[in-house]
């Protein structure tokens, strides 16, 4: 089974918890700290496998989940990292993310890796904390939460050539003569459901990869039909063939299905338009083929050049595969989305500042405060122990969450909510 668009939840691996420890030897009096700090949680890495071909494992796990980082040890031993959780995806791959729908990588080549989520630092053991006023802390840090995120894996096929055209014009007979691929072929429109791919080899030795992909009908562009399940694996080709049916047997005008499709790859994406594309005047074979195209060769715009073509007799295929295989080689490779607008969109992140922490009020009255700051602090915080609930009442006071409560109306006694931890406000 072919799929080419799934949704996935994954979750990078948290980091390990630092660790209050104290020396213990015998004859070393007042041994001091000695907790050693967390293991780094891993990272969630999408990986290239050139031996996949469709996104059909992710149909039955759609949540990952990485490692978390080993916890401190005494003695000043360092937790473990965890490893690295790889997903392997086939090459032509999209990453969004599924809330913000930035494009997170665009992986193509084998081998090729992004990372989509970032497991945690471990936090620090009470060695860390040690200082002359304190030298024996009871303070420690437990590891940094890690990314979870929902995304969007898009397969885009690397095909250098891709076949449009209505429903039963011949694009699955094309790839059958050319190429050793073998997609169904029936008489009733729609017979290819799922992309196919063949390799065409051309008699001066040189190939291409050619994709045979389900026919477009009017208002794809919004998905009618089998729109969007046709109309992403052609964005990365390089050259178009248009094959238009001339025998009019269906009672369509040939030139008319030539502007339905063309406006068609525009309304989806007008960078379509960009890519060289030859018309392939197939079923040359039919009667009135040639009256009709002599019509449509009139209404033609003078820059496409139409090959009359039998797929079904491989008369005129020598002639339109070679011009194609000239057009592949002298076309540069098109981007898949917009690498200005990409760039943008960093650049705007990065000059709005996120606030630390927001403060809104409950309907029984308490205050409630979030924010990803706060909140990361807080579950760093080990809130077993007094010396830890102390540092983090000053890390609270050093942000101006005091001074922001007592502007809202916080009065002692009332009380402040934190994820699912309840406090008082005392002044």
């Amino acid at each position: 089974m072919f799929v080419d668009k799934v949704r996935v939840y994954i979750k990078a691996g948290d980091g390990g918890d630092g660790m209050v420890a104290f020396r213990r030897e015998k004859y070393v009096p007042d041994g001091g700290p000695a907790g050693g700090d967390g293991g780094k949680g891993a990272d969630v890495i999408l990986e290239v496998d050139e031996g996949l071909r469709t996104l059909m494992d992710f149909r039955y796990q759609k949540h990952f989940k990485a490692k978390a980082g080993e916890n401190g040890r005494p003695k000043n031993q360092h937790g473990k990292n965890a490893e690295d959780l790889i997903i392997k995806v086939p090459p032509g791959t999209t990453i969004t993310d599924d809330d913000t729908k930035e494009v997170l990588a665009d992986l193509t080549e084998h081998g090729e890796r992004a990372v989509v989520a970032k497991g945690g630092r471990g936090g620090r053991g009470n060695t860390r904390f040690a200082t002359p006023a304190n030298p024996a802390p009871e303070l420690s840090e437990k590891g940094e939460p890690a990314e979870e995120r929902n995304i969007n894996l898009e397969l885009k096929l690397l095909a250098d050539v891709g076949l449009v055209g209505f429903p039963s014009v011949g694009k699955s007979t094309l790839l059958s003569v050319v190429s050793a691929a073998k997609p169904k072929i029936a008489d009733y429109h729609f017979t290819t459901l799922n992309p196919n791919l063949g390799v065409v080899a051309v008699e001066d030795g040189r190939s291409f990869v050619m994709a045979d992909l389900p026919g477009l009908i009017e208002g794809a562009h919004e998905g009618v039909g089998l729109g969007h399940q046709f109309l992403r694996h052609i964005e990365r080709t390089k050259v178009i063939i248009h094959v238009v049916d001339m025998s009019g047997l269906e009672g369509r005008d040939p030139f008319e299905d030539f502007q339905k499709i063309n406006a068609e790859l525009k309304q989806y994406n007008l960078r379509l338009l960009e890519r060289p594309q030859v018309v392939m005047a197939n079923k040359m074979d039919m009667p009135e083929a040639d009256d009709n195209l002599i019509r449509f060769k009139k209404k033609m715009p003078k820059e496409y050049k139409v090959f009359p073509v039998s797929a079904l007799t491989k008369k005129g295929l020598t002639n339109m595969l070679r011009e194609v295989a000239d057009l592949v080689d002298t076309t540069p490779e098109f981007p898949v989305y917009d690498e200005e607008e990409q760039e943008e969109r960093v650049i705007y992140r990065y000059e709005k500042k996120q606030q630390p922490f927001t403060i809104s009020r409950d309907d029984d009255g308490a205050f409630v405060l979030s924010g990803p700051e706060i909140e990361k602090v807080f579950k760093m915080t080990d809130m077993t122990r007094d010396e830890s609930v102390r540092r983090f009442s000053r890390k609270m006071r050093h942000m101006g969450i005091d001074e922001a409560l007592r502007e809202k109306g916080a009065k002692d006694g009332d009380i402040v909510r934190l994820l699912d931890f309840e406090f008082e406000f005392i002044e």
